[in-house]
């Protein structure tokens, strides 16, 4: 997988989602076939435990695909504060989208009579994954319905050579990147990976656009999908994450 940038901001609630569609329709489909399992779907669900309807649900679907957020439920930041959960430093909000209803006094159609239309507008609210919010019950992170089998091929030596690279990483979801913003990579759980040889070359992969960041060697991680530059950014980490096992064996 390729690094995560941040988040679009100042956008209308319509253009924000038209945006990330066309974005998800341009990428097409990927040679690359992840090699790990992915997580069981479920309905996107409001603090509450009510289903979103509408567009709410293929919206929030995507964006938890694109996360890897494990948990179905969704919130406020007010509501998690009092849930007594607390968002984790760095995360970043999607929306949630309702319509809100107004009336509007227009051109009467006959002289000296009142005329009024009933309108609709498109609003948005922040709302959260409960997988970005500490401090949840354990309610809103129900287990996963998936078999825990331990991959073979597990190397002493490979553990060893990414236990000692100071990099701040968290096994979450079923999605693999890194994000520039956070400088922070997410891996899914090694039993989602079919091998640990392939655990260990997504790792080397994000571990190299990690070595990216400011910080460190400086490349710049804000290309667009499909750009030369985004390629070149790609070829440096698909060249990363042969270099440990080939030589660590």
């Amino acid at each position: 997988m390729a690094f995560r940038k941040s988040q679009p901001g100042g956008q209308s609630p319509a253009a924000r989602i038209t945006q990330e569609i066309i974005a998800r329709l341009e990428a097409g489909t990927r040679p690359w076939i992840k090699p790990w399992r992915g997580l069981p779907v479920s309905r996107p669900l409001r603090a509450c435990g009510t289903p979103y309807r509408g567009m709410n649900v293929f919206w929030l679907w995507m964006v938890a695909d694109m996360c890897g957020y494990a948990s179905p439920f969704w919130m406020t930041y007010n509501q998690a504060s009092k849930l007594g959960g607390q968002v984790r430093k760095g995360e970043k909000s999607t929306i949630a989208i309702f319509y809100k209803g107004y009336t509007k006094e227009v051109e009467p159609s006959e002289p000296g009579h009142a005329n009024e239309e009933t309108r609709r507008v498109l609003k948005a609210y922040p709302v959260f994954n409960a997988d970005q919010v500490e401090g949840l019950p354990t309610r809103f992170h129900p287990a996963a319905t998936i078999e825990i089998v331990e991959p073979e091929g597990r190397k002493r030596e490979l553990d060893t050579f990414f236990a000692c690279v100071p990099a701040t990483l968290r096994h979450h979801g079923d999605e693999a990147y890194y994000e520039p913003a956070a400088d922070r990579i997410t891996m899914p759980p090694p039993h989602l990976f079919s091998g640990f040889d392939h655990y260990y070359a997504t790792l080397a992969h994000e571990l190299s656009h990690w070595t990216g960041h400011s910080t460190r060697l400086g490349r710049d991680l804000r290309n667009r999908f499909g750009s030369a530059a985004y390629a070149a950014e790609e070829l440096v980490a698909l060249s990363g994450q042969s270099a440990p096992s080939a030589t660590l064996h």
